[in-house]
């Protein structure tokens, strides 16, 4: 299961704050402006690529949507292709005939509902098809700078293996980073925890020993071999 802990990756529920601290400290220093790696222009190029996004890679969907938004990046042109034309330009992403119903359907209550806006609270981004509250809080986050944090794969590993905040499901590790995460961090705290998790707190075998957080981290079976330095690109 996507979200399952394992017991090495329980922790208790009183990590040091000055810990915390050091720990978003040490992830800006390294990477001062974290930025999405969604390519996006406007929200609603934005909303649409994370819709695409689940169960997806970010590189799949980048790929779909630079082609695609040559072509359509607004409601209505998208709405215009229907669902059969939008299809030929992602179907290279997984789960593509449903994501292609649901955009369509997401670019109709933009235009009917929104002024072909995207809207700005939790309540009506949820309400469009293929958004749920992971993805509302990635368009809050990113497009309109609300310190949410949305809670993936990713960050929920790198929340409960570190002890940062640790939660038996992608809600109660976003309420505790919520309360947690020092309020100078938590607008990018999202960016930092996903590419952490992304590429150095991966799943399998975590990269300890390239890890800039290591000494602070609670993880109890750190690993030592020198060969989880090799990356695909560096930390930041």
């Amino acid at each position: 299961m996507p979200f399952q802990r394992g017991k090495a990756e329980l922790h208790s529920r009183n990590m040091n704050p000055a810990k915390r601290q050091e720990i978003f400290r040490r992830l800006r220093d390294a990477n001062p402006a974290p930025k999405s790696e969604l390519e996006y222009r406007t929200p609603f190029e934005l909303l649409v690529a994370v819709i695409l996004s689940a169960q997806a890679t970010d590189k799949s969907v980048n790929l779909a949507t630079r082609e695609l938004y040559k072509h359509a990046n607004t409601p209505a042109q998208i709405l215009a292709l229907k669902v059969e034309g939008l299809e030929q330009y992602i179907k290279t992403i997984g789960l593509y005939r449903a994501k292609a119903k649901n955009v369509i359907e997401t670019c109709r209550m933009l235009l009917q509902l929104h002024g072909g806006e995207v809207p700005r609270t939790r309540e009506a981004l949820e309400a469009l098809p293929g958004v749920g509250r992971k993805t509302a809080n990635v368009v809050l986050n990113v497009a309109f700078n609300e310190p949410t944090i949305a809670v993936d794969t990713h960050i929920f590993r790198v929340s409960n293996r570190t002890g940062i905040a640790p939660g038996k499901d992608p809600l109660e590790v976003e309420q505790r980073l919520l309360k947690f995460v020092p309020e100078e961090f938590r607008l990018n705290a999202h960016h930092w925890l996903i590419l952490h998790g992304r590429y150095v707190c991966v799943a399998r075998k975590p990269k300890c020993p390239a890890c800039i957080i290591r000494d602070l981290c609670e993880y109890r079976d750190k690993t030592t071999d020198e060969s989880s330095r090799r990356t695909r690109r560096p930390a930041w």
